[in-house]
């Protein structure tokens, strides 16, 4: 068996990127509410034009790399499976609501026998 090891190196340069994204995006927030008197569209250029910046600044670093990579290969693994056609789809969903709808009854059966032999036969409190 095979064992990888996972080494995280973060430079100061890739620490300085995500703290310069993370300042970025706070910064897009706050002028959002700051540039309230300047109405809507000031607003909403500053706060869309501060999160395209820290995204992009997170894109450059290490871990926004790895992010990338890491989406990449889940749409790589998306791609391969297989989905069941319409008939098979409908098939699978109405065997789980017939497997609930006895499940149910055997229960709720069950909780009424129960339910019977203690508080009637054992127990006699309903007369």
């Amino acid at each position: 068996m095979a064992t990888s090891e996972v080494q995280t190196v973060h430079t100061g340069a890739d620490k300085a990127k995500l703290a310069a994204a993370i300042v970025l995006l706070l910064g897009s927030f706050v002028a959002f509410y700051l540039l309230s008197s300047r109405g809507a569209l000031a607003q909403w250029a500053v706060l869309i034009v501060g999160i395209a910046a820290a995204v992009v600044v997170f894109g450059v670093s290490e871990s926004g790399k790895q992010l990338v990579a890491f989406g990449r290969d889940s749409w790589r693994e998306v791609k391969k499976v297989v989905w069941p056609a319409r008939k098979e789809a409908i098939q699978m969903t109405a065997y789980v609501f017939a497997f609930v709808l006895v499940m149910s009854l055997f229960l709720w059966l069950t909780d009424k026998t129960v339910e019977w032999l203690f508080y009637d036969l054992i127990l006699g409190w309903r007369k």
